[in-house]
């Protein structure tokens, strides 16, 4: 932990405690020595105008009751894990549709790099040293700029989209709720006002777009996570069957690290494999994620689920049996 991480921290720390800290504590807590915290208290004092006070009684530091409920330290301060972070989201907002937010953000890239640089040597190379890697995506189009501006302004919008599962097109007025980075790929999740519903639009999918000047449908977040978060993967609907599969003992090695669902359950069997139960709706999503593990995985239950993935099995090697 350098200098202005333990500025940071500090600050994070008296602002939390209900009673002065202890020297011995801020040492602990800092991972420094008594001088060090001696030194950083009174840089605080003097450059950040903080108002720390010694308690006797407490032998400890807190800030002045008058002043510290309503102290901030000055300017834009991040510690380096954020500034990270920061920039690795700028990473993936540039990918979502190139130079979108291009002349907003470079001014601030440059105020976080110049932060870097003062904190941490080499902050100029930060974004050479990470990298987002991608798989299968599909480009978002040109269309993320009005999504954007209708989810903030609470505005409809008028979309012409592909239905890739039906190979049509359609023009309908949308409420739009939400933007999800999903598997490398944007989706918008939305009130659709032609089908009476929530769905969601893949942005690669949407031919053209348009902000309507209409106030938009509200649903409450409980409703939109009932929705989209009930069932597995992308595919809404409130979820009404479990899943129930079956991972062999070397595979269990990284399956077990695994969230495939916030609400599914999972336990070793006594012969080292592993028992996955994942709730779900629509089977599609899930199908695909259950034959990329191949042999190392079997569909116990229920009937209808095993059925589809023998059948993808069989069509499979019909292919390579004809080849």
């Amino acid at each position: 932990m350098d200098r202005f991480d333990r500025i940071f921290e500090l600050n994070r720390i008296l602002q939390a405690a209900r009673h002065p800290v202890s020297r011995r504590r801020l040492e602990e807590d800092l991972e420094c020595s008594r001088a060090t915290v001696k030194r950083l208290i009174e840089e605080m004092r003097l450059f950040l105008n903080a108002p720390i006070v010694y308690d006797r009684t407490f032998n400890g530091y807190s800030y002045a009751q008058d002043e510290g409920e309503m102290y901030q330290l000055p300017g834009l301060w991040f510690n380096a894990s954020e500034l990270y972070a920061l920039l690795s989201m700028q990473q993936l907002l540039e990918q979502v549709q190139p130079g979108l937010l291009g002349s907003h953000l470079q001014p601030f890239r440059r105020q976080i790099e110049q932060l870097l640089n003062r904190q941490h040597a080499g902050g100029e190379q930060i974004t050479k040293r990470i990298r987002i890697l991608q798989a299968a995506a599909r480009s978002a189009g040109n269309h993320f700029s009005n999504l954007a501006t209708a989810i903030a302004l609470r505005k409809r919008l008028r979309l012409d989209y592909y239905s890739r599962s039906l190979d049509q097109s359609t023009v309908r007025e949308i409420s739009p709720q939400r933007l999800t980075h999903y598997r490398d790929n944007w989706y918008l999740d939305a009130w659709c006002h032609l089908r009476m519903g929530l769905r969601t639009f893949a942005l690669d999918a949407i031919i053209e777009s348009a902000v309507v000047e209409k106030k938009a449908r509200d649903i409450n977040e409980d409703e939109l996570d009932h929705h989209y978060q009930s069932a597995y993967g992308i595919f809404s609907g409130q979820s009404d069957k479990i899943a129930v599969l079956h991972f062999t003992a070397e595979r269990a090695r990284w399956v077990a690290k695994e969230q495939w669902h916030p609400c599914q359950e999972s336990r070793w069997l006594e012969d080292g494999r592993y028992e996955l139960c994942i709730p779900y709706h629509n089977p599609a999503e899930l199908i695909m994620d259950i034959l990329k593990y191949g042999p190392d995985v079997e569909v116990i239950s229920p009937a209808e689920l095993r059925e589809s993935v023998i059948n993808r099995i069989v069509s499979m090697s019909e292919i390579y049996q004809s080849a």
